[in-house]
């Protein structure tokens, strides 16, 4: 997943199989994000979630950076006249709704708001050379809502204070200590490890992977729809991939599931 020799681009989406890839691909700027990026990552999310046949979705970058976050001259020129398309908050909400567990390839450093996009993930695999930091308050940067509540409820209080306020730079054991990864791996290991985990990801039963992971957002956001989670308790029990995992479980074999 290099690809250091490629022309700037925004964000590309590739599809093998059950597996969807988004990469970020400006490594001459350490994949920095330009309003274009937030309009080309929309256009993907929609086509991944209109894709029945997807499981599982993987975000990375281009080269030896994960996303410098967003770019400062866009940023500045938000206050006097905001771009037309997404804004960089409803990318990163869209990212955290998606449907599918996502998997962060953290291939390297990230800032800014990129580091809010890596928590959108359900599962945040760095190399151990990563290193991340929060630069708003020394930018004047008031941080918005849902990345404040993403920060606090992924990593604790005491975390996201020290993350933000200070604007502190720390490395990958430490983005491991405190649950910002949720594994660290060396970088000649990280494909073979993400490989791992999307592949059994994939082989999960869809519906039920699928209704967790919502139902457990919802709760990190304090915003737990009892009544929907219920819902999808009771539709699970009713399906064929139920049937398909009891009768795999009984005879000793691995299930094949169709999501349905």
């Amino acid at each position: 997943m290099d690809g250091t020799t490629e022309a700037a681009t925004t964000p590309i989406l590739t599809i093998a199989g059950p597996i969807a890839t988004i990469r970020f691909n400006r490594p001459a700027v350490h994949n920095r994000i330009e309003p274009v990026d937030l309009a080309a990552l929309m256009t993907h999310f929609a086509a991944i979630e209109a894709d029945p046949g997807l499981r599982v979705v993987v975000l990375t970058g281009t080269g030896k950076s994960f996303s410098s976050g967003f770019h400062l001259g866009d940023l500045a020129n938000k206050a006097e006249a905001p771009p037309p398309g997404p804004s960089f908050e409803e990318v990163a909400n869209a990212l955290e709704d998606l449907r599918l567990p996502v998997v962060c390839r953290l291939n390297g450093g990230v800032y800014g708001g990129s580091t809010d996009l890596v928590l959108c993930c359900d599962f945040r695999i760095g190399v151990d050379t990563a290193e991340m930091f929060m630069p708003a308050a020394r930018l004047g940067v008031h941080y918005y809502p849902s990345g404040l509540r993403r920060y606090a409820s992924r990593l604790g209080h005491n975390a996201a204070k020290r993350l933000f306020l200070t604007a502190e730079k720390i490395k990958a054991p430490e983005m491991l200590a405190i649950g910002y990864l949720t594994e660290m791996v060396p970088a000649a290991e990280l494909d073979a490890r993400v490989d791992a985990l999307t592949a059994r990801l994939a082989a999960m039963a869809p519906l039920a992977v699928q209704g967790i992971k919502r139902g457990l957002n919802e709760i990190a956001r304090d915003a737990f729809d009892e009544d929907a989670c219920r819902a999808r308790a009771a539709a699970t029990e009713r399906s064929a991939d139920l049937q398909e995992g009891l009768r795999a479980f009984r005879e000793k074999r691995d299930p094949v599931f169709q999501g349905r």
